[in-house]
């Protein structure tokens, strides 16, 4: 048997549809007046689909959060990756780093309801702040494939100093949208990129002199 279809479209495909239209609305709705205001009703109300379609995709309103900020956290990658994939040679790790910091500041700083979600909302949810690891972990992979840092510094290594660097990142994002933006975004994104190529540059510097015999650190 062919799989059945309505309108053209199959329950699959409706179903994806209607999730897609709840967390438009919820985006809106998050983003406009923040977590507390998200209810079931009203988000269907929203998104003008019956109730019974929310539990289909959603068991509970962090879900929702979830779902809407993984979401974001995907566009915020891409646009890092297709910034940093984009960057004529010589491709050094400050120019990398720089265009990566750029789409992705930008592209929350460009829809301030991105912005509330990922820097404001999301971090209050205690389901998602057992999760924050995860949510770091694909900007810390597009950062160490697009500098080399994994080789440079090993992937241990690599991974603990963008753990950090990238939650730097989001905390003085965050402190920047709190005190209404009082530092203009491109000096903004230049200081993070100073950051950034501050502690790698460093991280580099230590990797290469811990590489070194012993006699030749010392200066023998």
């Amino acid at each position: 048997m062919g799989t059945r279809t309505y309108g053209g479209q199959t329950a699959e495909r409706r179903r994806e549809q209607r999730r897609i239209e709840l967390l438009d609305a919820a985006l809106e709705i998050i983003g406009e007046r923040g977590f507390p205001a998200l209810t079931v009703a009203g988000l269907c109300a929203r998104a003008g689909l019956n109730e019974r379609y929310y539990y289909e995709s959603f068991k509970d309103r962090e879900a929702v959060l979830a779902a809407v900020a993984g979401r974001v956290t995907d566009e915020v990658v891409a646009a890092m990756g297709a910034a940093a994939s984009a960057v004529a040679p010589p491709r050094t790790p400050r120019a990398i780093a720089g265009a990566a910091l750029r789409a992705a500041v930008e592209l929350v700083t460009d829809d301030p309801r991105k912005a509330r979600v990922l820097f404001l909302e999301a971090p209050l949810s205690p389901e998602l702040a057992g999760r924050r690891r995860e949510t770091v972990r694909p900007f810390v992979r597009l950062m160490l494939e697009q500098t080399d840092a994994g080789r440079e510094l090993g992937t241990e290594r690599a991974e603990f100093l963008g753990t950090f660097l990238v939650g730097g990142v989001a905390e003085t994002v965050t402190a920047w949208l709190r005190a209404d933006r009082p530092t203009p975004r491109d000096a903004l994104i230049e200081q993070l990129t100073d950051l950034f190529t501050l502690v790698a540059d460093g991280a580099r510097r230590d990797s290469a002199a811990a590489a070194l015999p012993r006699r030749e650190r010392a200066g023998a």
